[in-house]
């Protein structure tokens, strides 16, 4: 019983080995997850105390448990036994469907990597290209209950906008984004999914898996997090703020108890002077298809062409990007269906607009050519066009040849993208009194961000 044995070293080493990872897994890694998770929960509740809205249980709970809650939620199995009928295969697989579905939507929020992390980044890169600047920020948004569950209803101009309203949100909120399959390219998905976003595959007919996203977004609404959505289904092409589609609004609202929890809608309008992917978006337009044809490689050459012109000090800022915050709706007092209210948002998003330079003079020259004070006429405020001529020009959209200024042919695609973004303001109006009610002062009354 007490004589030696003799074994290879290999054998040792494993032995010893297994037996590390055994006392690790039952004995130290409890207590270090249970160290760091106090310390993170104490991390939270510090900054619950600054936020306006604070973040919920429920946004903090471990990814796998959120995606067991969901994999065994009584609808998304009444949704599995369905489908299994409808497609012929035993539940079992259906019910590996399903969970596949839930741990490709459901987020794993950190928030070391919201605040400590992305918006410092997302500060750095809105600073890098533009002069980020608060359009109007509505007073209602500071009586919004605390406990309510509050969705921002933004219109989509650019991918620059979850950035923009992530860094102008962040001493109020955590959002948490509802994000297109674009975002679920390695390592972008881990990063996201870490930011507390969730992915939806917005073109998707599978009843089951419609099932599964709704109810994550029931249970995120009931629980209160607080959610960013684009109802217009994807990038403007043309520049205009788009009609809405329903779908994850109807997620949000049918079934919702009010009155356990508001649900509060925030209209979110931005603009910009220069958005990024505007030659992409065009021909997409023109193409008359949502197929984008920037590639991995036009991405980065882009990229390393503005770190070029940043090391030799020739790189210049895109221009303004505004971000205006609109009174919010609450559900317990709007009275119509959910149809009338993505239209009641949209319409209240197309009146918060913010008119910057570039839109103003790209308006005032879709009118026709002319000299600066023609086009001032035209816009009412002779200083904001001539700076967006001058933008414009540098751009080389716009000319002016013995003082009259016009597009530069071959342009008018371009111009018309701007000018669309704010013609529904100024068309068939008194061009000072639209400025007025939509952006008042923005060098004096908006906070620089």
């Amino acid at each position: 019983m007490f004589h030696g044995v003799e074994m290879p070293v290999w054998a040792l080493v494993l032995l010893v080995g297994f037996a590390a990872v055994t006392f690790a897994s039952h004995f130290l890694f409890p207590s270090v997850r249970w160290f760091f998770r106090r310390r993170a929960e104490k991390v939270v509740a510090r900054l619950n105390e600054r936020l306006q809205t604070p973040i919920q249980p429920f946004k903090l709970m471990r990814r796998y448990d959120m995606v067991q809650r969901l994999r065994y939620d009584t609808e998304v199995l009444r949704a599995v036994a369905e489908a299994a009928a409808q497609e012929g295969v035993p539940e079992a697989v259906a019910h590996e469907w399903a969970e596949r579905y839930a741990r490709e939507i459901v987020p794993s929020f950190s928030t070391f990597a919201y605040f400590g992390f992305a918006i410092r980044l997302a500060r750095w890169i809105n600073g890098l290209f533009y002069d980020v600047r608060v359009g109007r920020l509505d007073p209602g948004l500071a009586k919004v209950e605390r406990d309510a569950a509050v969705v921002f209803v933004m219109n989509h101009r650019s991918n620059m906008d979850y950035m923009l309203v992530t860094v102008l949100a962040a001493d109020r909120t955590a959002l948490s984004y509802a994000v297109g399959e674009w975002a679920r390219v390695w390592p972008l998905s881990k990063l996201i999914k870490a930011l507390g976003a969730y992915f939806i595959r917005r073109k998707s007919r599978d009843a089951l898996y419609r099932k599964v996203l709704a109810r994550y977004v029931r249970m995120a609404t009931d629980a209160g997090v607080t959610q960013a959505v684009f109802p217009e289904g994807g990038l403007s092409l043309d520049g205009r703020v788009a009609p809405p589609k329903m779908g994850i609004l109807k997620y949000i609202i049918e079934g919702h108890d009010l009155s356990l929890r508001d649900v509060v809608f925030v209209p979110v309008a931005l603009n910009y002077d220069r958005v990024m992917e505007d030659r992409v978006l065009i021909a997409a337009g023109q193409a008359g298809e949502r197929k984008f044809r920037a590639s991995v490689w036009t991405v980065f050459g882009f990229v390393l062409r503005m770190a070029w012109q940043k090391l030799f000090g020739r790189f210049r800022r895109f221009g303004r990007a505004a971000v205006s915050f609109g009174a919010p709706v609450s559900m317990r007092d709007w009275p119509g269906s959910v149809e009338e209210l993505a239209e009641g948002l949209m319409a209240r998003i197309a009146d918060e607009v913010p008119v910057l330079p570039v839109p103003l003079a790209a308006w005032a020259l879709s009118k026709g050519p002319g000299d600066l004070a023609v086009l001032a006429a035209r816009a009412g405020d002779q200083a904001r066009v001539l700076e967006g001529l001058e933008a414009l020009q540098a751009r080389e959209l716009a000319r002016r040849e013995a003082g009259i200024w016009a597009v530069v042919p071959g342009q008018e695609a371009l111009v018309a993208f701007y000018a669309a973004s704010v013609a529904h303001l100024l068309d068939g109006s008194a061009p000072q009194a639209a400025l007025e009610a939509v952006a008042p002062d923005q060098e004096a009354a908006s906070a620089e961000a």
